[in-house]
Parts: structure tokens; sequence; C-alpha cells
């Protein structure tokens, strides 16, 4: 492969990987300076009004899960990188990837339990793990054998959260039984949605980094493990799509330039129609929990590969025209250093959010938050092309490699 292939098949999956964690802050803000529960719903934590509604609506359409599936056949693609360049160095493939695998599962632990509950580390960690040893599979044998198992597990998903349906009309009916009541005030406490847990949450929140740390311990401390599930269901489904979408170099910007068109075209339009459907459908049902825990949970995930699929397609095609342009590089350096840019904006908004910062959790509107990810996204891309011309690699990125490899690695870029 020569040069300007090398350096065009960075630039691509480094700027994907740029816009994807850039993007993923836009959904996460709300659950950084919400309770859990306000990430699905504009009317739980805020007063609902027009901006809170909007705001809600714009980011459920136009972002949500989508820069998360992205992220993720992006580390798909990554592994198949890492392999190859193991294979290249003389080294095992296997004592490489899952070094990294387990040093990613430590970060995440740690992530999770010092920083925030919404960590993807872990599971990234454990459904790389996984994959890995589907590896040698064809590219088109590891696109079809993922989307099929993202549908199979969609439909499951489906079907088992549309039961909630079922109990909460069982509880509406007349002279319903204290047993069915009781059940589902339980359901409701359980997804955190009872006025009670929301305000268990919010004063948690608000309190200081040991009450927040003890509950992690106490309360919470098998989340990372419970949210494994999510692997079959997503995470190793989509990381398969991007090792089959490496392979065949549609991510490295390699394919038919008429394939991307399409992509971009019919995955985008299908996707943001059944999208814009449900959010009419929320609003329509007046944004209700169990609804509103169906559409964003279960009901989405299959428009939501296909607009993941049309945004990467029309990414690619923008990264080929604007590969020159100055702007392009710095989100190619964000997405270089995007493991010090994501857990930099846990630690970041932590402070802003939680008592034991500057305490704002459950105080900014929805709309306003957006300024706050407008901000993390100049921070991102003023600080990590500078940085990139200096060292190696970004801070975490550094500290990560070094401990899989148990080295320290050269920092510093000499000339």
């Amino acid at each position: 492969m020569n040069a300007t292939t090398t350096q065009t098949r960075h630039i691509t999956v480094d700027a994907l990987r740029g816009f994807a964690v850039m993007g993923i802050l836009w959904v996460n803000i709300t659950a950084f300076g919400f309770p859990e529960m306000a990430y699905i719903s504009p009317i739980i934590s805020t007063p609902g009004s027009v901006s809170d509604i909007a705001s809600w609506m714009a980011s459920f359409i136009l972002f949500d899960g989508k820069m998360r599936s992205i992220f993720s056949l992006l580390f798909g693609a990554s592994m198949m990188l890492v392999i190859e360049r193991a294979n290249a160095n003389g080294q095992s493939p296997a004592r490489v990837h899952y070094s990294r695998m387990f040093w990613l599962a430590i970060f995440g632990l740690a992530h999770f339990y010092l920083l925030w509950w919404g960590d993807i580390l872990f599971l990234y960690a454990a459904s790389g793990a996984v994959v890995y040893l589907l590896r040698d599979w064809s590219g088109e044998k590891l696109i079809k054998g993922g989307v099929l198992i993202y549908i199979i597990s969609s439909v499951l998903l489906i079907i088992g959260m549309g039961t909630m349906f079922i109990l909460q009309n069982e509880a509406a009916q007349p002279g319903a039984s204290q047993e069915i009541l009781d059940e589902f005030a339980l359901m409701l406490d359980k997804i955190g949605a009872s006025k009670e847990r929301l305000a268990a949450e919010t004063d948690l929140y608000r309190g200081s980094f040991s009450q927040i740390l003890m509950d992690k311990l106490t309360n919470q401390g098998l989340n990372p493990f419970k949210n494994l599930i999510l692997g079959p269901l997503e995470s190793i489904p989509l990381m398969m799509i991007g090792m089959g979408l490496y392979k065949s170099g549609f991510l490295l910007g390699q394919g038919d330039l008429k394939s991307y068109h399409r992509l971009a075209l019919w995955g985008t339009l299908i996707g943001a129609m059944a999208f814009v459907a449900l959010a009419g459908l929320a609003a329509y049902g007046n944004f209700e929990v169990i609804l509103m825990m169906n559409i964003t949970q279960a009901w989405s995930s299959l428009p939501r590969l296909l607009m993941a699929i049309g945004y990467v397609s029309i990414l690619i095609l923008g990264i080929q025209r604007f590969a020159r342009h100055p702007l392009l590089h710095r989100v190619a350096a964000a997405g270089r250093v995007a493991f010090s840019n994501y857990l930099g904006t846990s630690i970041v908004m932590a402070f802003i959010f939680y008592g034991w910062g500057l305490g704002l959790f459950g105080t900014i509107g929805r709309a306003e938050m957006i300024l706050f990810v407008l901000s993390t996204w100049t921070t991102m891309l003023l600080w990590s092309k500078p940085w990139l011309m200096r060292f190696r690699y970004g801070p975490l990125e550094w500290l990560w490699r070094s401990l899989a490899r148990r080295e320290v690695q050269l920092m510093k870029i000499t000339n």
C-alpha cells in the first residue's frame, strides 16, 4: 500500500471517529445533567416547554444511537487495523488484542465507578473479546452475519419490551388488583421512572463525590456486568459489520461511488422518515413513559442502523471531497485521540453537573445544554491537532498503549 493510500485510509477512519465522538456528546449531555430517564423523554425532569421538546426531538431524530452505532462500526474496523499491524510487525495478534481489551475493560470500570454511569468501554472490551474470534471471516460473511444478528436481536427486543404494555393495560383496568398495581409501580421504579427514583437520583448527583461513589459500589456495582446483555443485542453485530466494511474497503473510502450515494440517500432518508414518525408518535402519546421506553429503546433500533450507514456514506463522500480542508484535519485529529476526548468529556461534564463540581445537575434547560456541547466540540478541535503535532498519541491513548504493551511508549515526536 503506497503512502497516499495509507494517508487517505487514516484520515477517512480518523475523521469518521472524530465526527462520532463529537456527536456522542450531543446525546450524552442529557444523561450527564439529568436523571437517566430524562434521556428518553422531554417531559422528565424538565417542564416540557417548546424548547425542551424541540431539543429532545432534534437529538432523537438526528443523533440518538446513530453516533454510538458509528462508533461501534469503527471499533470493529480499528480491531482489524490492530490485527493487521500486529501481523506486519511479527507480533501475536491475539496477545496484542486481548491485552488491549483487558486494559480497556479496566478503564471502563474506572470510568463507571469514578465518573459516569453511562460508560460503554467495558461493554466494548467484552464485545471486542468475542468478535475477535470472527476475524478470519470474509467481509461479506461478517456483514451478512452482523446484519442478521442485529435484526433478530431488534425483533426480540421489540417483542420483549412490548410486554410492558400488557402490565400497563392491566394496571389501568377498573378494579385492578393491588398485586398488579404494585407490580406496575415496581416496574416504573426499576426503570427509574417513579417520582421517588427521579428525586433520589437528583439528590444523589447533587451530592459529594464520596456519596456518588458509595452508591455506585453498593447499589449499582453490578451494572457494568448486567449491561453486557447489550453485546449480542447491538455492540457485537455492529462491530462485525464494521469489520466487514473495513475488509471490503467501504470504510476506507474505497467502495463504489454509486454505492456511497445510494446508501447516503436511502439509508438516511428511510431512517430519518422512521425517526420523524416515531417522534410524532411520541408527541401524540404525550411522551408517556412506557411508550417512550419502547420507542427509544426498541422500535428505533432497525431504522437506527439504516441511518448510521447513511451517515457513514455521507461522511465518507464529504471526507473525499474536502480531504485537504484544515477543518477536516482537525476533526480527524479529534478522532485520533478519541479515547482521550471521550474520557476527557466525562471528566469535564461530571465536574460541571455533579455536586463535587459546579453542581448544575438538573438546573440547565435542554436547549441551553447545547452550548456546553458546542463549546466542548470547539475544545476538541482546538487541542487535538496541536497536541498531535508534538506527541505521537493522545495522553490516554499513550497510557492505554503503554499498559497493553507493558512498556512505556515513546511519546514525544523528535525530528
